[in-house]
């Protein structure tokens, strides 16, 4: 054997023993992942990690999923039909305190929006300028709303003693206040918001009141994984998060640009609504005053198990919700890579 077929031979040995090295425990480790709705600009924030191919490079093949809900992705979740997946906190404590002998329970891993986009808006014309003007007016929101589901903590803080409630569709929500049908609706602030601008009603004439900035400090969504999956390989749920961190920390950085990932998977959407979408998530839930004082992806013990009181109250729950069984950060990647907030705006 001559001299160059023993280095060439030495030198594929090493190159596949580096290949080897390189390569995780739990290369490949299919993910199903459900939104908590439509592919809309808040979608980018994990949409980016397939797209940069984050998800892949840690031995990952994620598909993503849009929803019709948070419950919706909390109880496909809990049927093992995705194996993870993002939702409201309120969804997933009130599936666990209803449904206390279910067996694949969902678990909060990630804290993403660390205050509640839920709001109530009404149309200045309506003479609604504050939570005292609701009192015996008519709001209209979708039965599973989580701002819906909410309001009555948002009532109690307020001294809302009495409303009287609509239910509609989802696409009839700002139509019908639009329109004057419903005095007021709740919804998500960035998206009710929006989505009156684009049926023609102007942004200086509608009344918000997120819920944070009235006493509610509830938190919103996060992302939940089985435990079936938390218990199997919660490398891979690990690596799904540092993924994903990497991708979201350069979303927030630079938004516009990952609209591009959105309009990949619908086609359709209003680019510059979208970026405007993103942008107020970004500003208002995600990198909140709340969330850069407690720290991105984290929860206060406390305040969670406030929380937790607060839904079993207001939703009336079979149980009470339990707050040690809703939430684990055993899979939380290191606090150095939680740092992607962006820079505090001046």
């Amino acid at each position: 054997m001559s001299l160059a077929t023993v280095s060439r031979r030495l030198a594929l040995a090493a190159c596949a023993s580096a290949a080897l090295l390189a390569t995780p425990a739990f290369a490949q480790t299919p993910i199903k992942f459900q939104l908590d709705w439509r592919f809309e600009g808040p979608a980018a924030l994990f949409l980016a990690s397939a797209a940069k191919g984050y998800y892949k490079a840690a031995g990952l093949d994620v598909t993503i999923d849009a929803g019709n809900g948070s419950g919706g992705t909390v109880t496909r979740v809990a049927s093992g039909t995705y194996d993870m997946g993002f939702a409201d906190m309120a969804a997933l404590m009130e599936f666990h305190a209803n449904n206390p002998d279910a067996a694949n329970k969902p678990v909060a891993v990630m804290m993403v929006y660390n205050n509640t986009p839920a709001a109530v808006l009404a149309l200045k014309k309506s003479g609604i300028k504050g939570p005292a003007d609701l009192n015996g007016k008519k709001l209209g929101a979708p039965v599973f709303d989580a701002g819906r589901r909410g309001f009555p903590i948002f009532a109690k803080a307020n001294n809302v003693t009495a409303v009287n409630w609509v239910s509609m569709d989802p696409p009839l929500r700002e139509t019908m206040l639009a329109k004057g049908e419903v005095d007021a609706i709740t919804g998500f602030g960035f998206t009710s918001l929006l989505n009156l601008e684009a049926r023609g009603v102007k942004a200086e004439d509608v009344v918000m009141l997120p819920y944070p900035q009235y006493g509610v400090k509830l938190y919103g969504n996060v992302i939940i994984a089985t435990p079936k999956m938390l218990k199997e390989n919660p490398q891979a749920v690990k690596a799904f998060l540092s993924a994903f961190l990497k991708g979201a920390k350069e979303v927030m950085a630079n938004p516009d640009p990952a609209i591009d990932y959105v309009k990949a998977r619908d086609g359709i959407i209003n680019v510059d609504l979208e970026k405007r979408r993103l942008r107020m998530a970004i500003d208002a839930v995600v990198a909140s005053p709340d969330a850069r004082s407690e720290g991105f992806g984290v929860v206060v013990p406390g305040r969670l198990s406030l929380m937790a009181s607060q839904v079993s109250d207001a939703f009336n729950t079979k149980t009470r919700v339990d707050p040690a069984a809703v939430w684990t950060d055993s899979v939380l990647p290191a606090k150095a890579e939680l740092n992607i907030l962006p820079p505090a705006k001046k």
